[in-house]
């Protein structure tokens, strides 16, 4: 759970900062991101339900594990960016966006054989060697995100905050 909430909180960060520059960027669109964040991790209802179910249910094969890849990304985000009820390109770009922070994140990560996960499928199996930055276990990274994300939500109130009648 520490590493799910690290992915949220790195998201919240990057789509903030990146929110003082773009003023389309607003508050919705960062929650927007923040759930793209999320989508990688779809993978995890893996460990409660077996490719053999989904591919039944669908009727098409099905490997739960896609869902952890560029490919898979694009294709939630493409169905994430449907369920909103305008700017669905936006949507889809936002939604995309964030996710592609959890896919880059999680390409530091240290594995044992050292090389990420084949997260460029289906463009390609290449598996980039990671500089193994963390480990997915480390309460230390939860630690810091949150830390930065609470300086990042400090420093947005400071420069969003309307000043009131009785400010001189």
């Amino acid at each position: 759970m520490a590493e799910l909430l690290s992915h949220v909180l790195i998201a919240y960060v990057l789509f903030t900062v990146a929110s003082w520059r773009l003023e389309w960027l607003t508050k919705r669109w960062v929650a927007i991101g923040m759930i793209g964040a999320l989508l990688p991790d779809l993978n995890r209802i893996g460990m409660f339900v077996d490719d053999a179910t989904i591919e039944t249910t669908l009727g098409v094969p099905f490997g739960i594990d896609a869902l952890h890849t560029l490919g898979g990304v694009i294709l939630l985000s493409g169905i994430g960016a449907l369920v909103l009820t305008e700017a669905h390109k936006r949507g889809f770009g936002v939604l995309l966006a964030g996710a592609l922070t959890h896919l880059l994140t999680d390409g530091l990560k240290a594995y044992a054989d050292a090389e990420a996960g084949a997260w460029l499928y289906p463009f390609t199996w290449y598996r980039h060697p990671t500089p193994n930055l963390y480990v997915s276990a480390d309460q230390g990274v939860v630690l810091v995100t949150g830390l930065l994300a609470i300086a990042i939500f400090l420093v947005d109130y400071r420069l969003t905050a309307t000043p009131s009648a009785t400010d001189p």
